[in-house]
């Protein structure tokens, strides 16, 4: 690691409140990064701020410092609502929300300030608990924040600071339409600090700006996209050689931090699989995975107990990962800005990393978009033999997930050891074997129940409005009586043919009227 990443501005020369400058001192920073340098002096001074710089310069600490310097020097507000809030910060995803939540506690330690998370997932009542005993920050997620707001287990009316950390994400995830609701429920732009940060800053969040923040201060680090301390090189495989020239790269990395990006759920499940029977140490985190295994997932990455993290583009943005050397490119994102925030997983305050992109068959379109977004060309590497790893362990493939959907299991269908499931079909008896009567030989029993009595329990079943005192008639007698019945149809007049109102070809329709 470097320290060409950083400015020649000491956090110390800036007018920063002393407990939060304690706290800065504890952590160990010295030198503020650029964009930290040129947004403080702005926000220190009351002045809202809407700063650009690319993932992993500093931009966390930017506004929180600048939040909890702004809450020192003044006095809370009155309100006449419960359980009000001084600040509140959003993230678009919960992982982004708790990795806000980690960089303030050495920040806010010697401010007597209290912070407390609101996102989905997991401790639905806890949040709540923490937030209604009395909070000053509240750091989360559009939708829980909105839930516990409308229930009015905080309140808004005296907001002093509102943070946005990656808006164009939230345009991207629509959460956009909440945001504007939470807007609506605060004081006017003028009463309030607002500071806006992001990786992007796009015209629609510059939009935003303008209508919910007061004549801000727009502040951009103009850099490489990329960055210039990541390696960026590609391979061009068939569809079928991703994985092994995956695990090759990844036995070449001899057990560094790597991150491997794919596009859907279906492949990690599959990677996974590979790199796993392969004895690669690996962890799967996608969207689906519940809130409390993604959380432990992550800090076994962060401890160094797997060295490869599959993950889709939930990990993309704004997770601050210590040590990442590698970023794989497994899948080509559609969008070109998902490059860019997929490979800033490395080189992250001033360290150095490699991002590999495998040009296949299904994605190789994609790499014309992304190399006009970040205006270069990505080296590509097409000798890939050498590279390949050998004597692959096959996995079952058939025990995933997302592949037990296509067993051919339905509510009538056969089973894959080809006995009868559930539904309309036969059902199993205890010895296996299908019960296709469901009153056999008189037996009464499970299977023997009347159908009519799984509809309405009350109704009579129909052999009890049958009559047993009408003698019964012999198979002549039924036979002369279908006769009679046939011959008394043929004896009456037959009725003249109706013929419609658009008439029939031959026939002339009367005009109506």
């Amino acid at each position: 690691m470097t320290d060409k990443h950083l400015s020649d501005t000491r956090f110390s020369e800036l007018d920063i409140h002393p407990k939060v400058q304690k706290g800065i001192d504890d952590i160990g920073f010295e030198f503020c990064t650029p964009i930290q340098a040129i947004s403080l002096p702005i926000a220190l001074q009351g002045k809202d701020v809407s700063g650009q710089a690319q993932t992993g310069t500093g931009k966390t600490a930017a506004f929180l410092i600048a939040c909890f310097h702004k809450l020192l020097n003044n006095e809370p507000k009155e309100s006449k609502k419960k359980n009000p809030i001084r600040a509140l910060v959003v993230a678009p995803t919960r992982e982004l929300a708790i990795q806000i939540h980690e960089d303030g506690k050495s920040l806010v330690a010697h401010t007597g300030l209290k912070m407390a998370l609101a996102y989905g997932g997991t401790d639905y009542e806890k949040q709540r608990k923490n937030i209604e005993s009395g909070v000053d920050i509240l750091i989360g997620t559009p939708g829980r924040i909105i839930d516990y707001f409308k229930q009015g287990v905080f309140a808004l009316d005296t907001l002093e600071v509102i943070i946005l950390d990656e808006a164009d994400r939230m345009f991207d995830l629509g959460f956009i339409a909440d945001i504007r609701y939470l807007f609506r429920a605060m004081p006017e732009p003028s009463e309030r600090l607002n500071l806006l940060f992001s990786a992007t800053l796009s015209a629609r969040v510059g939009e935003l700006a303008y209508e919910h923040m007061s004549e801000p201060e727009v502040v951009k680090i103009e850099a490489e996209i990329t960055g210039d301390r990541i390696t960026e090189i590609a391979y061009m495989p068939s569809n079928e050689e991703k994985i092994p020239l995956l695990m090759g790269l990844l036995q070449q990395a001899n057990n560094e931090r790597c991150v491997v990006f794919i596009n859907t759920k279906h492949m990690a499940e599959k990677i996974d699989a590979w790199l796993s029977v392969n004895d690669f140490k690996c962890a799967m985190l996608s969207g689906d995975v519940p809130q409390k295994k993604r959380e432990t997932l992550l800090q076994r990455f962060k401890d160094g107990d797997v060295n490869v993290l599959i993950a889709t583009d939930v990990a993309a943005r704004g997770l601050h990962i210590p040590d990442v050397h590698f970023v794989v490119n497994f899948d080509l994102p559609s969008d070109a800005e998902d490059y860019v925030h997929r490979i800033g997983r490395t080189a992250r305050a001033g360290a150095s990393g490699t991002a590999m992109s495998l040009i296949c068959e299904t994605y190789a379109m994609n790499i014309m978009d992304i190399e006009q977004f970040i205006n270069h060309t990505i080296p590509v590497e097409r000798d890939i033999a050498e590279l390949m790893f050998k004597d692959a362990v096959k996995p079952d493939l058939s025990k995933l997930k997302s592949n037990r959907k296509k067993d051919g299991r339905g509510k009538s269908g056969p089973k894959r050891d080809g006995k009868p499931s559930g539904g309309r079909g036969a059902k199993p008896t205890r010895d296996g074997k299908p019960n296709w009567d469901a009153k056999a030989d008189g037996e009464e029993g499970r299977g023997a129940r009347e159908r009519r009595e799984k509809g309405n329990p009350n109704r009579i079943p129909k052999k009890k409005f049958e009559s047993t005192n009408e003698p019964t008639k012999s198979p002549e007698e039924r036979e002369a009586a279908k006769v009679a019945a046939l011959e008394k149809r043929n004896s009456e007049p037959k009725k003249a043919p109706r013929i419609p109102l658009r008439g029939r070809r031959g026939h002339e329709v009367p005009a109506i009227g």
